[in-house]
Parts: C-alpha cells; structure tokens; sequence
C-alpha cells in the first residue's frame, strides 16, 4: 500500500477528528459507549459483560476494581490481541516506507499530548493514597485500563485504514473516558468535565484544576507539570526569597517563569557576568539545580512610542559571555558571530 496524497488527506482529517475526540468533554453517550462496549467483547469472541457500571472518574474505576468481584480482566482479549493483530498487518500492508508515513500523520502527530495527558492522571491517581505502596497498587489498576478517548493516537490511524476489527472500542472512545473490561462486568468512567491546556497542548491553568472530573477528581497543572492545588493562588504573593526556598527543583522553575526573570533580576540585586555591545549576560543560582543564565538584549528596532524593547534569551548554563549566547541562539560560535545589521 502507498501513501498517496490522497491517503495522506485521509490520515490527516483522521488525526484532526481524534485529537478533538482525546481531549473532549462533558457527559459520556452512555448508550453509544455501552453498545461498543458489547460490541468489543462479541469481536474478542466472548459473552457480553452481565453489567455495566458507570464511574465519574479513572480514580473511581481504580478504586472500583479493588471492590467489585469483577472476575478475571479481559483486556488482552477485548483490546491488546486485536489491536496487535490489526497493527501487525496494517505494518505489512504499508511497508517499510509508507508504514513511519502514515503514522506521523496520525498517531504521532497526537502521541505526545495524548500521552502526557494519561501519564498525569495516573500520577494524580496514585497521590490519592497517603502511602507509597498504596499509591502504587492504585496505578498498577489504571495500567489494566482501555484508555477510551486517550486511544486515539492509534484509533486515528486504525480509522483512516478503514479497519471494522476496531469499532467497537472507536465506539467506546468516541463517546466515553477510560473503562475496564472483566468476564463479567465492565466499569466505564465518564469524560472530564473540564480540561484546560496551553499552546503546547499541555494541561495548564492559572486558576483552578487544569483536569476536572464530575466527582471532583482533580489535575492541577502549570505548563504540563503538576502542581499542588494551591499553587496558581500563592503565585500572586511571589517573592525572590520564596522562589529560592522552594525545594522542588520544577516547582522552582514554573515560579521563576511566571515571577519573571528581569524581575527576579531586579529584585534580587543580581550583577551581570559580562557585558558588551550585543547584550547583558545574567546567571541566576538555584539550589540544588544548574543555573540560569540568561542574555539580556535590546530590540534594535524601536517601538512606535520610541521606546526599545527588551528580550531575555535563555542560554546554556556554561556561557561566559553575551556575544558567546546570542551566537549560539543562532547555532553559531562566538569566532563566527559577526552580523553585518542587527535587527
């Protein structure tokens, strides 16, 4: 099989099509989800599940599963064998070519958002338990999961090669979040009921949980990092002393970013390393990090009120002087710096 352009529009608009399914939400289609869920079991060659329940969250589902005498799981069965299976001969059919192709226009395109996003719930799941060991059991029952909607990386491209072994668990990720299938019953968890992401398609948000579910399971993150519920709100009461009293190395980070790095400058009487026509270089030390060090530039261009804006770039930790960071924002060495105009 080739890629044709033809192929390609096809794989693209399926891309678009999940990444709006891996990150929707509000109510589940209830009665959508639980026909693709009987219809996943009856394509794996099993007996439908005898009940359906519905949870409002993956922690929910997590917690269900330690409770409810739910038989064995049939993940490998309803999802993973298909899915090798259907995955193996599409590999085949593609080619060595057209196989990394078609999956840089789907999946890949989707993978690393979608990912991030399944990688912090499972890490929030596990802070629900005071106890380590706790914590881990509770992860280890998200692992058992059918992801639902946060599939779609491979349903994406399963759908553009128009493969039916597949509907019934598009089915259930087009209408519903995470589920679990057993020989008996099946646990289903409803979408978020809010989900907040930056640029990067990160979970982010200044004020208030970046992932919500309607039981009130909780993701608080900043930039894809995940911060304690508090922390957007301290934010506003900011100081250089309490940016470098925070232990957490990434927490101390997001803080300088949203503090601000001139700010930070200022207010800490920090003394520039160097100095000379193409800028300023500053370092700031952390505790127990590497350092930033950042150059100070001014736009050569000025503004219509005729003031000159200022730029901070930030460069690697060992640089010693300003030209020396402005070249290697180029990709270029000091010795081979020399711009005739800078604009």
């Amino acid at each position: 099989m080739t890629v044709t352009m033809e192929l390609a529009d096809v794989l693209t608009a399926a891309a678009r099509r999940w990444e709006d399914v891996a990150f929707r939400t509000g109510p589940a289609d209830r009665p959508r989800a639980e026909a693709g869920v009987r219809l996943a079991y009856r394509a794996a060659g099993l007996a439908e599940p005898e009940k359906i329940i519905w949870v409002d969250s993956p922690a929910a589902g997590a917690r269900a599963i330690a409770t409810l005498g739910a038989g064995r799981s049939v993940r490998d069965e309803v999802r993973t064998r298909p899915w090798e299976r259907v995955r193996a001969e599409a590999h085949a059919a593609l080619g060595p070519v057209g196989w990394p192709l078609a999956w840089a226009l789907t999946g890949g395109r989707l993978w690393a958002p979608v990912n991030g996003l399944v990688t912090r719930i499972r890490q929030a799941v596990a802070a629900l338990e005071e106890s380590e060991a706790d914590g881990a059991a509770l992860r280890a029952s998200t692992l058992d999961a059918v992801l639902g909607q946060q599939d779609a990386p491979w349903l994406s491209l399963f759908d553009a090669l128009d493969r039916p072994e597949m509907e019934g668990l598009a089915q259930v990720a087009g209408s519903a979040g995470w589920w679990w299938p057993f020989e008996r019953v099946a646990i289903v968890c409803e979408r978020p009921a809010e989900l907040h992401r930056d640029e990067l398609s990160r979970l982010h948000r200044a004020d208030g949980p970046a992932l919500l579910f309607p039981d009130g399971f909780a993701v608080h993150a900043w930039g894809g990092m995940p911060v304690p519920a508090d922390f957007a709100a301290s934010m506003a009461a900011l100081t250089p002393e309490r940016i470098r009293a925070e232990d957490n190395a990434e927490l101390r980070r997001v803080m300088l970013e949203h503090f601000g790095y001139d700010r930070y400058l200022a207010e800490s009487g920090a003394t520039p390393l160097h100095q000379d026509e193409t800028g300023i270089l500053w370092r700031i030390d952390l505790p127990d990090d590497e350092p930033v060090v950042m150059v100070e530039v001014v736009n050569s261009t000025a503004e219509p009120d005729g003031t000159f804006r200022k730029y901070w770039l930030r460069v690697p930790p060992g640089t010693r002087t300003a030209r020396a960071g402005v070249a290697w924002t180029f990709g270029m060495s000091e010795a081979d710096y020399r711009p005739e105009r800078e604009t």
